[in-house]
């Protein structure tokens, strides 16, 4: 195969598929927290306090809001987090059991009332039915979900089909022929095909830059 030919295939729109558990390590496996803060008139609050704790680490990162009321705080390690706002003059607000999962943009407004007496509000979260920040098609499987799910061979590409939109190749495409003691190479996913997929796990390439397969197939224990 030439060099230009290989260059070409990669040109296009290269389709990232992200198969993820919930390790004890998150090598270079963040999510990202932003939102807006305003009042009850649904003007902007400029310099509140927002501060983000990992209910399972106690982990904590604080930001505040810009002129427009916007925050953003980048790079937390995925799990399940304390969300506290406040501002002069209004109440403290805290969302509880806000889950953020491994490269995802979480998006999460607060809307502050006067304050009352030191009274605060106190919301529990709950994962939104439509994914509005981002635009990502994507799957997150816990360790429970790998553990049990009946894949034959027990194959780490087999998971990538559990992705919406994702099927297996035709019996005459290339990549589709499967390897004994390593199955299927390849999968078609968003309309793309079996050689513009891209592996990673916790940040690492594990595609095969030259043809668009996949060099090594971790075993389902190591996601765990």
């Amino acid at each position: 195969m030439s060099s230009s030919r290989a260059v070409s295939r990669f040109v296009g729109t290269v389709v990232a598929v992200f198969l993820v558990a919930a390790a004890s390590v998150w090598a270079q496996s963040t999510a990202t927290l932003r939102g807006t803060v305003t009042d009850q008139t649904g003007a902007v609050v400029p310099n509140a306090q927002v501060k983000a704790v990992n209910q399972g680490t106690n982990l904590e990162r604080a930001s505040k809001t810009d002129a427009t009321g916007n925050y953003q705080i980048a790079a937390l390690p995925a799990g399940t987090y304390r969300v506290e706002v406040q501002a002069p003059g209004l109440q403290r607000q805290t969302v509880t059991d806000l889950h953020l999962d491994v490269s995802r943009i979480v998006g999460q407004n607060f809307k502050l009332a006067p304050a009352i007496v030191k009274e605060a509000v106190t919301i529990t979260g709950e994962a939104p039915v439509v994914e509005a920040s981002t635009m990502t098609v994507g799957q997150v499987l816990d360790p429970k979900q790998l553990q049990e799910i009946p894949l034959n061979g027990r194959h780490f590409v087999d998971l990538g089909l559990l992705v919406p939109g994702s099927v297996t190749p035709p019996a005459n495409g290339f990549l589709t022929a499967p390897i004994r003691g390593q199955g299927s190479l390849a999968f078609n996913t968003a309309g793309q095909r079996e050689d513009t997929v891209n592996f990673m796990v916790n940040g690492i390439n594990l595609a095969d830059m030259a043809n668009g397969q996949i060099t090594f197939q971790p075993s389902i224990a190591t996601l765990s």
